[in-house]
């Protein structure tokens, strides 16, 4: 490999010696936010350890950062180094990053689970070293609703079944529906923009038994199944049961609104779980349940990827990057950065966390971590294609056109689906 020449061929054992960079300074655009900025503090050790240090030039959602990003590709301005990447994204970044199969060991990666290496891998590059933050969203609920005899007799009374956490996405629906007391408290709430909106979407047509595009990829998210699952979304937002801002919501603005105690029902991600839960951040604390993600008429939701980090191949000091990827993807940063909820690509970390997850005191963070390994198990990808997210800005304003009620749900789909099928054509898929 590369790597022995760099000096950077290192034993699993010595994963601690990250490599000696006196004097170089490694340029990053990184991705924000709450739940992925507590392990850049751990970058700090990296620098103490190799000499070299970190200059984060860009620190965005990653909606925001894949926009900047394909800026820079653009204008030919991607001399810096590190990358924040994702699943979902890497097909996108053609001749953009280095494989690292040529700069992190291979008794290195054979230390991270064994699919989310192959998610990272395109065309038989590894782009990116994985993250602890491997995503599929469970649900989140306020267990008070369901500790009230008196919301349990006024539910059954009006829905005809038991008031319980819900199995169902059409339970989600009713139930979201009889707990709203707008603008006070909302019954659920969903990213209404971008990818994120899109993404959404996408699960739940899966679940209704749909898909976003068929074997020759032609669209056909415009089916009965994706009919039904924009309806949902549709029928959420004339009820009053989402805040009205929520077609400008992605990701943070959630969290937030989860973590203000005034949501009883929220689909989300891993990273979410501790700060949930902590009195410190969240007036849910203390209140937070979580289950597993609940059913459409065939399947679970199950929209899933990873977050990690690339290696740009204008980057001067590619050793020194290479070094810092995989110190943040390391056994240790994985350990930390999974101790606030996300889960870990690591199979060392993940084997700890559910062994210490048994063995402990807190019960919050068992019942977390046993929701996510279950909800785990219904994981899907977005479509393999570098049009992912090309196709989700065409998408996306449909959604919410019909979401507002400018269009039909039925004339949104066929519109979205008639500029995917464009985007395809010009693609050369068919």
């Amino acid at each position: 490999m590369a790597t022995c020449a760099m000096g950077l061929a290192l034993p699993a054992a010595a994963e601690s010696d990250y490599g000696s960079f006196p004097g170089v300074t490694v340029e990053a655009k990184l991705i924000g936010g709450q739940q992925y900025e507590a392990l850049y503090g751990r970058i700090a050790e990296w620098e103490a350890a190799t000499g070299a240090s970190v200059e984060i030039i860009s620190k965005k959602s990653h909606f925001e950062i894949d926009k900047e990003i394909k800026s820079d590709m653009a204008a030919g301005t991607t001399n810096w180094c590190v990358g924040s990447n994702h699943s979902s994204f890497a097909a996108q970044y053609e001749g953009l990053y280095v494989d690292l199969n040529d700069y992190v060991p291979a008794d290195t990666i054979a230390e991270f689970v064994s699919g989310n290496i192959g998610a990272s891998t395109v065309g038989g590059e590894l782009l990116m070293l994985p993250r602890a933050q491997f995503d599929v969203s469970v649900l989140y609920y306020l267990k008070s609703n369901y500790e009230d005899a008196e919301k349990a007799a006024a539910f059954k009374a009006e829905y005809g079944y038991d008031l319980a956490v819900p199995e169902t996405w059409d339970q989600v629906k009713d139930q979201a529906i009889f707990f709203a007391d707008p603008p006070n408290f909302y019954g659920t709430q969903y990213a209404g923009k971008d990818e994120a909106i899109v993404g959404r979407f996408y699960e739940m047509v899966v679940a209704e038994g749909g898909n976003y595009l068929d074997e020759d990829k032609r669209p056909i998210f415009n089916s009965d199944a994706g009919q039904r699952a924009l309806q949902w979304f549709v029928d959420l937002y004339e009820a009053k049961a989402v805040p009205a801002g929520t077609t400008s919501y992605v990701w943070d603005d959630l969290g937030q609104g989860f973590a203000s105690g005034t949501v009883a029902l929220n689909l989300d991600w891993p990273g979410w779980a501790g700060f949930f839960n902590d009195p410190e951040s969240s007036k849910a604390a203390g209140n937070v349940g979580v289950a597993i993600q609940p059913m459409g008429s065939v399947t679970r939701t199950g929209w899933s990827g990873h977050h990690g980090f690339s290696v740009t191949n204008d980057c001067e000091t590619k050793e020194a990057a290479a070094s810092l990827v995989m110190f943040l993807t390391g056994e240790e940063s994985q350990t930390a950065e999974s101790a606030g909820g996300s889960l870990p690509t690591r199979t060392a970390v993940w084997a700890a966390n559910i062994e210490a997850a048994k063995n402990g005191t807190d019960a919050f963070r068992a019942e977390a971590l046993a929701a996510f390994a279950a909800g785990a198990e219904y994981a899907f990808a977005v479509p393999p294609i570098p049009e992912w997210g090309e196709s989700t800005n065409i998408v996306f304003p449909e959604l919410q056109a019909a979401i507002l009620g400018d269009k039909t749900v039925k004339e949104a789909l066929d519109d979205a689906a008639e500029g995917v099928d464009e985007l395809m054509r010009e693609s050369g898929y068919y």
